[in-house]
C-alpha cells in the first residue's frame, strides 16, 4: 500500500471496508520483523536498545519495563535518527537494533516503521507491547523488578534508582523530578 492510499478520503465513493488507521498499521507491520515478548530479554542481552514510548500515566499505572529507555513519543525520531544532530550518540547507524514498546503494540508499530523510514533498518516493535510482555513474564517487572538487563541504562542515561528504568525526554525528566520530591 502506498503512502497516498492511507491519506485517501472517501467522500466521492464507497467507504473502505477497513479504517485508514488499520490499513496504515498493516502497512507498518508488513515492513517489520516484530519481537515476541518471550524474546525481549535475549534481544536486550544482545545489545538492542529497548525504547518505551508509553505515556507517564501508563508507566505509573502499570510499572516500568526494566532495561528500557523511556522516550517521549514526540521526541523519538529526533533522538534515534542516525542523521540528526539531536540523536543519542549511542545510535550509531542504520544497523542499530531498536525495539519500540508501547502499551499494547499498536502505536509502537507505527513508530518503528517511522524509524525504519529514517534509516534504522533494524527498528521494530514488541508484539503486544508492555501488556504482552507483562502477561508473558507473569507480571514480573510490573512494579520495577524483573528479568531484563539494565544494559540500556548503562548506555544512554541515568537510571531511576528505584526501578532501573532510564528516563529521557521532557516527560522523563519530569518523572525523575517528581520522584525526587517524594
Amino acid at each position: 500500500m502506498g503512502d497516498d492510499a492511507v491519506e485517501q478520503s472517501f467522500p466521492h465513493g464507497p467507504a473502505p471496508t477497513t479504517a485508514a488507521v488499520d490499513r496504515l498499521l498493516m502497512w507498518a507491520r508488513a515492513g517489520l520483523v516484530r519481537v515476541e515478548p518471550e524474546d525481549l530479554a535475549a534481544e536486550l542481552a544482545a545489545g538492542a536498545l529497548v525504547v518505551d514510548i508509553r505515556p507517564v500515566e501508563q508507566r505509573m499505572r502499570d510499572g516500568v519495563l526494566p532495561g528500557a529507555v523511556v522516550v517521549d513519543r514526540n521526541m523519538l525520531e529526533w533522538r534515534l535518527d542516525p542523521t540528526s544532530p539531536h540523536r543519542w550518540p549511542e545510535v550509531t547507524g542504520p544497523d542499530h537494533r531498536v525495539i519500540v514498546v508501547c502499551d499494547e503494540g499498536f502505536s509502537s508499530s507505527l513508530a518503528a516503521a517511522t524509524l525504519s523510514r529514517l534509516g534504522l533498518d533494524r527498528a521494530t516493535d514488541l508484539v503486544g507491547g508492555y501488556q504482552g510482555w507483562r502477561a508473558a513474564s507473569g507480571g514480573a517487572g510490573a512494579a520495577g523488578g524483573g528479568g531484563l538487563s539494565p544494559h540500556a541504562a548503562a548506555v544512554v542515561g541515568e537510571p531511576d534508582g528505584a526501578t532501573g528504568a532510564v528516563q529521557m525526554g521532557q516527560q522523563g525528566q519530569h518523572d525523575a523530578a517528581a520522584r525526587a520530591e517524594q
